[in-house]
């Protein structure tokens, strides 16, 4: 099919996550302001100079067979359940086929994940180490394959038209989206199933990024480690999860008489080139990413009354991404309303994009922006309109959102939603 520039809408959801098993209950919890940052409990964390994190709600255990468990990364799992819902909630009941409800040559996954399946990969290092070659899971390499949770989900849905992982750290999940609407404008797909997943809740990890000063040691208020904006942030809570959402051509949705959560409007794109850890200071990249996304698509300042932020509580991102919107949209962000969810739900790391498209799309749906937590002195660098103590409700008629997501390496990415 010849390029074409079809308008994307979003007619899914799904997302399990440390608030929630699925998007209803993860909403609910963003509303009502609640944590999802606890202890760590396992006997490996004691000696961690970090031992909380945002564990999932549910665990996989409890919804996937025990035979599929055993042979998909904790990653895959998380995406696998989140996609179903998200399949489930567009409407369609079956996998693409022939006498199913969507040509399969018509239908992409894109499932992103920032690390891939690393605790497959170290917890079958330690079989090898502790009891020899052939004990280790001849399901090992599909299990670490950063692509297995995109293509498991693809063999779910039976997608045919293209099944991919993009991986951009914590940008990921939210370059996945973006990726999957090009394949829908440009004609290459009629449907994709699109998110980001991450499993990283584990020693190694957590260590390393204790030690690059990253993460909040914050141990004995696992509720208030996370805190964006706060002048006492010291670092992100690491979280895991995944959240899916399902993308159509207007047209597709309009002919099967789908319900519609609000349309896509595009993406931003753009690479600090600054360091490989730490975000460019006065938030160029970022600022450059916006305009690329207003130069592309016809959204109008004005228009944007919400914004799930980055937000990730780190003393410099916080403060550049704030410096980035007020760079581009000067006055107009005085009118719209941040949020940083992961104040809440910790930081998904390649799954925080797909958790929080989940988000900005039911902030719209129900005009309603979450709550930040932990915002007890605003940082006065920090100047933008911060929604803090309860949820706010956000004006009627036609408003849009964005939802950005930065990554090591300097990756940015904006993805903008409007209602319909």
């Amino acid at each position: 099919m010849n390029a074409t520039n079809r308008t994307v809408v979003v007619t899914g959801i799904g997302a399990t996550t440390p608030l929630g098993g699925d998007s209803a209950t993860t909403w609910d919890a963003m509303l009502a302001g609640r944590s999802g940052v606890r202890p760590l409990e396992q006997e490996w964390a004691a000696g961690l100079p970090v031992r909380i994190a945002a564990s999932v709600a549910v665990e996989p255990s409890e919804v996937l067979p025990r035979p599929q468990v055993r042979k998909l990364d904790r990653s895959a799992q998380f995406a696998l359940i989140a996609a179903r819902e998200a399949w489930a909630d567009a409407g369609y009941e079956a996998p693409a086929g022939e006498d199913g409800p969507v040509d399969p040559v018509r239908l992409g996954a894109v499932i992103a994940s920032g690390i891939g399946g690393v605790t497959t990969l170290l917890d079958q290092y330690d079989v090898l180490r502790e009891r020899g070659p052939r004990r280790v899971s001849p399901h090992t390499v599909p299990m670490l394959m950063p692509n297995g949770p995109a293509a498991n989900v693809g063999l779910e849905v039976g997608a045919q038209a293209g099944v991919h992982t993009p991986v951009s750290a914590c940008a990921s999940g939210a370059e996945a989206v973006g990726y999957a609407a090009e394949m829908i404008r440009s004609g290459r797909a009629d449907v994709v199933v699109a998110g980001g997943t991450e499993a990283a809740i584990h020693p190694l990890p957590i260590a390393a990024f204790a030690n690059m000063m990253a993460m909040s040691k914050n141990n004995d208020e696992p509720e208030r480690a996370s805190r964006p904006y706060d002048v006492g942030r010291d670092g992100f809570v690491l979280g895991e999860g995944a959240g899916v959402v399902v993308l159509e051509s207007a047209e597709h949705a309009a002919r099967r008489g789908a319900r519609v959560y609000c349309e896509l409007l595009g993406q931003g794109l753009s690479a600090d080139s600054h360091h490989i850890a730490q975000p460019e200071p006065s938030g160029r990249g970022v600022a450059a990413a916006l305009r690329n996304l207003l130069d592309s698509t016809d959204l109008k300042p004005l228009e944007l009354t919400h914004v799930n932020a980055h937000a990730t509580s780190t003393p410099q991102g916080d403060v550049a991404e704030i410096k980035a919107l007020r760079r581009v949209l000067g006055d107009d962000l005085d009118h719209v309303a941040v949020s940083g969810t992961k104040s809440m739900t910790g930081h998904l790391l390649g799954g925080a994009g797909g958790v929080e498209t989940v988000a900005t799309v039911l902030a719209l749906h129900h005009r309603k922006a979450p709550p930040t937590l932990n915002v007890d002195e605003l940082d006065p660098e920090v100047d933008a309109d911060v929604v803090r103590g309860e949820a706010r409700d956000l004006p009627q008629g036609t408003i849009a959102a964005i939802n950005n997501s930065f990554g090591f390496g300097g990756h940015n990415v904006v993805l903008a939603f409007r209602t319909v």
